[in-house]
């Protein structure tokens, strides 16, 4: 049960947004902006990244939202997310894709555990300073938003449906449209 009234009866952070949604937009538009905004790394792998990092964290209704939205985005589909989020150190992804995921999780750590080794190798593997930016922006703000989910301790549905209608919604729509209904 959540701990505060959500009237709207929306599950996860969509519920928030109804509750507070004066907050809904910046925080809207940052999603947007970072996942959905001009980029050298694709929708999906944007997606992955904060698939990932809720993962890390356990937050379900993140992990289940941008995990469908990755698949969604991602030419190798939901086979490629489950196997990121079981080892993303021999997952089938690029170099430069496994790099930033390494970043992304020392993120997920603690900002100081962000390493000059970790931010070589991912540029060595041809990351550049803006995607190695957007990584580390990517995850902490997943790290908030799912402080935000899980200490407010939303509602999260079972029903893998209601994630496949969510990615659906976000990848016609994108994130500033949840703030407009």
């Amino acid at each position: 049960m959540p701990h505060v009234t959500i009237d709207s009866g929306v599950p996860g952070i969509r519920g928030l947004f109804a509750f507070r949604p004066e907050t809904a937009r910046p925080l809207n538009a940052l999603a947007e902006v970072l996942l959905r905004g001009e980029s050298t790394l694709t929708r999906g792998e944007r997606e992955l990244i904060a698939a990932y990092v809720s993962g890390l964290n356990a937050c379900s209704y993140c992990t289940a939202s941008h995990s469908a939205f990755a698949a969604a985005q991602l030419p190798e589909g939901a086979d490629l997310v489950a196997t990121v989020h079981a080892d993303a150190a021999t997952a089938p992804v690029t170099p430069k894709l496994r790099a930033l995921l390494a970043i992304a999780a020392a993120v997920q750590r603690g900002g100081k555990n962000v390493t000059g080794e970790l931010v070589a190798a991912a540029e060595a593997e041809g990351a550049t300073e803006v995607e190695i930016h957007d990584t580390v922006l990517i995850a902490a703000a997943f790290c908030m938003f799912n402080r935000y989910v899980d200490g407010l301790a939303t509602d999260t549905p079972d029903d893998d449906s209601f994630y496949a209608a969510s990615a659906e919604r976000i990848v016609e729509r994108g994130y500033t449209s949840v703030a407009d209904g």
